[in-house]
């Protein structure tokens, strides 16, 4: 099958501030890379991870985020995202969530920077439950109580919260004392050649141990064979991403992967 693209110029809505895009000076698009439940062998949700305007590494564009256009830009990501996550029919699929990275550095009150989110869901008619929202591990936040009000607004609004790159990052086991996000995505350096070793092993079977506990579902990241994938789906975990099963599409879903 080929691969759906979407060409369609990008149109911003939201709040006056966030209409506004010109001010970036770059344009970008998305790539989607599928998460996997590997019960069903069908698609729990599908990350969109910010890409240059033809495909290329998010690198060029994130090379150019500063602390002028940093609001600016991560509004425009969501928007982005549920655009072409509408127009490529994702929401048409059962019970598949769209997950988009945010910057909570870039919020300065949840309930109003969430506001052209909510608008963009209404114009592409995609529903607000199945929006996944991840802030990674390694992102430093000065303030933790504003990430947990992030979150905390989130959660209200019926979002799924997640932190991305677990055991990667500055606050780790803190922060999942502070906050219990839904999802909890294991950094890939814990997941690669975990099946060789134990230590990591180890530290996965812990973190799967405070999942249960607390309720949350755990992804692993960064799978790229077969021999973790088996280890890490023997050890409990249901949910895999990584080069195993796709590669992230640029403006793509990549149905084939799924077809019966």
């Amino acid at each position: 099958m080929s691969q759906t693209r979407f060409q369609e110029p990008f149109e911003a809505v939201g709040c006056a501030t966030c209409r506004d895009l010109s001010a970036l000076g770059f344009d970008f698009s998305m790539a989607f890379q599928p998460i996997v439940d590997l019960h069903t062998r069908q698609p729990y949700a599908y990350e969109a991870l910010v890409r240059g305007p033809n495909g290329e590494g998010a690198l060029s564009v994130l090379s150019q985020i500063n602390e002028t256009n940093r609001y600016r830009f991560d509004q425009a990501c969501r928007v982005k995202a549920i655009e072409l996550a509408s127009r490529l029919g994702l929401h048409k699929l059962p019970d598949c969530k769209l997950s988009i990275n945010f910057m909570p550095n870039a919020v300065y009150r949840a309930e109003t920077c969430i506001r052209a989110t909510l608008e963009a869901s209404r114009e592409f008619d995609f529903p607000t439950d199945r929006l996944m929202f991840e802030v990674t591990e390694g992102e430093r936040v000065e303030d933790p109580n504003h990430l947990v009000g992030i979150f905390n607004e989130y959660r209200r609004q019926g979002f799924t919260t997640a932190i991305d790159d677990f055991g990667s990052g500055y606050s780790g086991l803190n922060l999942l004392a502070t906050f219990q996000p839904h999802v909890l995505k294991l950094d890939m350096d814990l997941t690669r050649d975990i099946c060789k070793h134990p230590p990591r092993q180890a530290i996965v079977a812990g973190v799967l141990l405070v999942a249960e506990r607390l309720g949350i579902t755990v992804v692993a990241e960064g799978v790229e064979t077969q021999s973790e994938c088996d280890c890490l789906e023997e050890m409990g975990v249901r949910y895999i991403q990584g080069y195993l099963f796709a590669r992230p599409g640029f403006e793509t879903l990549q149905p084939e992967l799924f077809k019966a």
